[in-house]
């Protein structure tokens, strides 16, 4: 900025500036037809303004633009968020890039020489930028296939939240407690994530439980379906299902699944129900196992007890007399 003003300065107080005649217009636009010394004879200080304007209006009327057509595209209902948010970000980005295009025109740029040097360095990017350019790629690939859309939830190992925006390196995921991870858009290509929006926006949430084998079947099931009865955000249709998975080492294990149109509440779901399990199992005296071991003793002979005993003796005996014998001493001899 400062050499700019220098530069500026410079030109208003050069002779071709102050000379008479022709008027502050003339001269005004002798200025701005003036070539600079560090671009080539075609770049005048008024293709350099138009340029840096045409950069500054390019970003502050695509972020404008952008709110602008999703707010009217949230007028329609049967466009979704995540769909909605796509197409603002892609004509955010086209009007970018077209900006930045004709603004490169005004610097009598070719473009085709720095394609031929992004072709020079595209080796040296690829070593030392991969993970960035790959979070770039991914970041196109997520706007156009949309495996992962803003709104919906997802599991990304321990990590689960809401995806509240898809930039073009990363994307920022919020969770329930209102922290925000930063996910590179590289992990939510390339490695495995649960989505609980995708598709149908219902989800089924499982719940295993394991009772004492001596605890009645039908007893169990018809409590289980009756915890999930009335709990809010279950569904009724698909209506509750109890599976009997397996015989356990020391338990039944049974597996209560409901259905529901918040995934992002499902802790608070099985909180809700594994309380009306627990109330249910007291009142009705089901047991919840526990593991248990058992130890079988038998009679043995006396003897055979007394011999094991000796010969477990014997050797800490035999090492209190070979520690008692110390060499080049002589013993006492009993009178």
């Amino acid at each position: 900025m400062n050499s700019l003003l220098l530069i500026a300065s410079r030109l208003l107080l050069s002779p071709m500036f102050l000379q008479g005649g022709g008027g502050i217009f003339q001269r005004i636009w002798d200025f701005l037809k003036y070539p600079l010394p560090f671009f080539n004879d075609r770049v005048s200080v008024g293709r350099v303004v138009v340029g840096v304007a045409v950069l500054l209006l390019t970003f502050s009327l695509a972020s404008r633009l952008s709110s602008l057509l999703d707010r009217r595209l949230a007028k329609r209902g049967h466009i979704d968020p995540g769909l909605r948010y796509t197409i603002a970000r892609l004509v955010r980005y086209l009007f970018v890039i077209v900006g930045v295009l004709i603004a490169l025109k005004q610097f009598s740029i070719d473009l085709t020489s720095i394609a031929v040097l992004f072709t020079a360095l595209s080796v040296g990017i690829g070593f030392g930028l991969q993970y960035i350019a790959a979070d770039i790629v991914s970041g196109f690939i997520l706007l156009f296939e949309r495996p992962v859309r803003v709104g919906d939830r997802i599991t990304i190992g321990e990590d689960e939240g809401d995806v509240q925006a898809i930039n073009l390196r990363t994307t920022l995921v919020m969770t329930n407690d209102r922290v925000a991870i930063i996910v590179p858009n590289s992990r939510l290509v390339s490695q495995r994530v649960i989505n609980w929006s995708y598709g149908d926006p219902r989800a089924r949430i499982p719940i295993p439980i394991s009772v004492a084998v001596s605890s009645d079947v039908n007893l169990v099931s018809e409590t289980l379906l009756l915890a999930a009865k009335d709990v809010d955000l279950v569904l009724t249709d698909p209506a509750p299902k109890i599976q009997f998975l397996k015989f356990g080492d020391y338990s039944l294990d049974f597996r209560l699944l409901v259905w529901t149109r918040h995934p992002s509440r499902h802790p608070q779901i099985k909180s809700d129900i594994n309380y009306r399990i627990e109330k249910l199992f007291r009142e009705r005296h089901i047991e919840i196992p526990y593991p248990t071991q058992e130890f079988l003793l038998k009679s043995v002979d006396d003897s055979a007890v007394r011999s094991v005993l000796n010969a477990e003796r014997r050797p800490a005996q035999d090492e209190d007399q070979a520690g008692n014998n110390i060499p080049g001493e002589k013993l006492p001899r009993d009178n």
